[in-house]
């Protein structure tokens, strides 16, 4: 196979590769002329300086909130609720329920673990609630767990505080199937969210509850823990090194989430770990990743993963897009945003 990106050019960015979709490419070039770099902390930094790296990304994040706030659609008929539960730790839980229009007959609902590296932003981010609303808006029912970060503004909760949120708000669901008219529980994020979305469905079969989950879509899930030494065999680490996302900067966030390194092997942390018995007898999965994010091949290889423990699943690869480029820019790019959220909810129906 001919090499692309950064192991045939190491002077490639995601700006210049020919594969990229070239309205991302100026939204990326014009983003790099507006902001400053923030360098990741060199190997083997301490958690603490891991910690201020992560909340200064969270802040940069944040700048960027009133610009989605003011782009919000007007969602006509959809209805919106906090619900705040209790979770396992004895910890309050904000659900944002997102219900579709009055007259909406029962059907699925998406539980939405959102993107950030399990270690910053919150569910209650415009671009998050955006989703959730357009989910409620193709009549799905949706519900956002706004679980305990790793670090940032909802932290500093190492693993496995947010896994713990996500299984509590998904038995919540369970338990509210009837009064919010769920027909099928599909948990579903991004990135981060993508993990959790696996992960918390390990985490069901583990303890017994598996039957709570319909269906998993993940969409380029962060699963490996291989980002401190990429191996060959997930070579989109180093060939889109860059492109939105670094391997150092990964390994930053990796140690705030796991600060002692305790979990890097555990599935639970780490899903590309998990064997093929304990895939077994999962429900079905969709793995939808990025042509050009770093984090493309641990999702394939989780894909095949399932084939092997024969778990029915499908996969696709958004051509052209860096990590969550289909998700991130949906006034510039509708098509791509509006093609993951119909294969979402086709998804969420199949299941």
């Amino acid at each position: 196979m001919t090499k692309q990106g950064r192991l045939a050019n190491p002077e490639e960015t995601f700006m210049t590769d020919r594969r990229s979709d070239p309205r991302l490419a100026q939204a990326f070039a014009l983003a790099a002329e507006a902001e400053e770099e923030l360098p990741a902390p060199a190997p083997g930094a301490s958690y603490a300086d891991c910690l201020a790296y992560c909340a200064e990304m969270e802040a940069r994040f944040d700048l960027l909130n009133p610009i989605a706030e003011q782009a919000m659609p007007a969602y006509a008929g959809i209805t919106n609720a906090t619900e705040v539960i209790q979770g396992v730790d004895g910890n309050d839980i904000p659900l944002y329920v997102h219900l579709p229009a009055e007259g909406t007959p029962p059907g699925p609902c998406v539980v939405h673990t959102h993107g950030g590296g399990m270690v910053l932003m919150a569910a209650a981010d415009p671009g998050f609630r955006r989703w959730r609303c357009d989910l409620a808006s193709a009549g799905l029912r949706a519900v956002g767990v706004e679980f305990r970060n790793g670090g940032g503004k909802l932290g500093n909760h190492p693993f496995p505080a947010g896994l713990n949120d996500c299984a509590s708000a998904v038995q919540w669901v369970h338990r509210n199937r009837e009064r919010l008219g769920v027909t099928a529980i599909v948990i579903s994020g991004e990135s981060g969210g993508g993990n959790l979305s696996i992960a918390t469905t390990l985490k069901a079969k583990q303890e017994g509850w598996l039957d709570h989950i319909d269906g998993v879509y993940a969409c380029c899930p962060y699963i490996s823990n291989a980002y401190a030494e990429p191996p060959e065999a997930l070579a989109s680490l180093r060939e889109n090194d860059g492109y939105s996302l670094t391997c150092d900067q990964m390994v930053a966030l990796v140690r705030v989430y796991d600060p002692a390194g305790e979990h890097e092997s555990d599935p639970l942390a780490w899903p590309l770990h998990a064997s093929t018995a304990d895939l077994k007898d999962l429900p079905p999965h969709c793995i939808s990743v990025n042509e050009l994010d770093p984090l493309r091949d641990e999702g394939i290889e989780f894909y095949r993963k399932l084939n092997a423990a024969k778990v029915r699943a499908t996969a696709r690869t958004v051509l052209g897009t860096p990590h969550a480029g289909d998700l991130m820019y949906p006034d510039l790019t509708p098509d791509l945003y509006f093609e993951t959220l119909g294969s979402l909810v086709r998804f969420a129906k199949s299941v």
